[in-house]
């Protein structure tokens, strides 16, 4: 079974300006599920556990997508890891929400969940998560280093490295920006602006899954940014 993973550079599940892209990613998680109706897991890490957030995203993934919606709490309780464990093992789709990707990063490593979630993409759940929760498995990634978001704590950061390269969310935003810190650093790069999705299929960036927004992939050359459109 192909291991499907995609990066949703940003948006927002409450206005639903991701819908179209949540909807082709249920639709993969419930076609594999068969006649059973598929679990969507959702993960509020990066957001601190933000419950009004888990809220939107069970209305989105029930009522428009025809999913049972489940959320993984791990920083607001003493949840036991078999709890969570037992969540994880029975997604079809899993779901880490955009917030402060060091944070979110932190917190998984120290309790084990990182390698639960990449345990369930390798046996065919659908993982995806949105600015923080996509980047956040990539080798390095472009991010805010405090919780307050200033363009000057945007650097480049270590991320779980269980995919291959760098990327940049947001990159709507923060094209010129990205653009001339990977000029500086050299080497190449992924870049995914809001309502935008990198679907990898077996860790090879495949295709984009569109709600408006596009991605590239950069190059750095002795002449400039090389920008190719996926």
């Amino acid at each position: 079974m192909d291991k499907i993973f995609a990066a949703i550079g940003g948006g927002e599940l409450r206005t639903k300006s991701t819908l179209p892209i949540d909807r082709e990613l249920a639709e993969i998680a419930k076609a594999r599920a068969g006649e059973r109706r598929a679990n969507a897991l959702f993960l509020p890490t990066a957001s601190y556990d933000s419950l009004p957030y888990f809220n939107t995203f069970r209305k989105t993934y029930t009522t428009e997508l025809g999913m049972k919606a489940d959320v993984a709490l791990l920083t607001k309780k003493d949840v036991p890891l078999e709890k969570n464990a037992a969540k994880i093992a029975s997604a079809d789709l899993i779901y880490l929400g955009g917030g402060n990707t060091l944070h979110l990063i932190e917190v998984i490593r120290a309790r084990g969940i990182d390698k639960l979630l990449w345990e369930a993409y390798e046996r065919g759940a659908v993982l995806t998560g949105l600015s923080a929760g996509g980047i956040c498995w990539f080798e390095k990634m472009y991010s805010d280093a405090e919780k307050e978001r200033e363009e000057e704590n945007y650097k480049i950061f270590d991320g779980l490295g269980k995919l291959k390269g760098m990327i940049s969310p947001h990159y709507n935003h923060r094209q010129k920006d990205f653009d001339r810190v990977l000029a500086e650093t050299g080497g190449c790069a992924y870049a995914v602006e809001d309502n935008a999705a990198l679907l990898f299929v077996d860790g090879v960036p495949r295709r984009v899954l569109s709600a408006g927004g596009c991605a590239y992939f950069l190059e750095a050359r002795e002449m400039g940014i090389v920008k190719k459109k996926f």
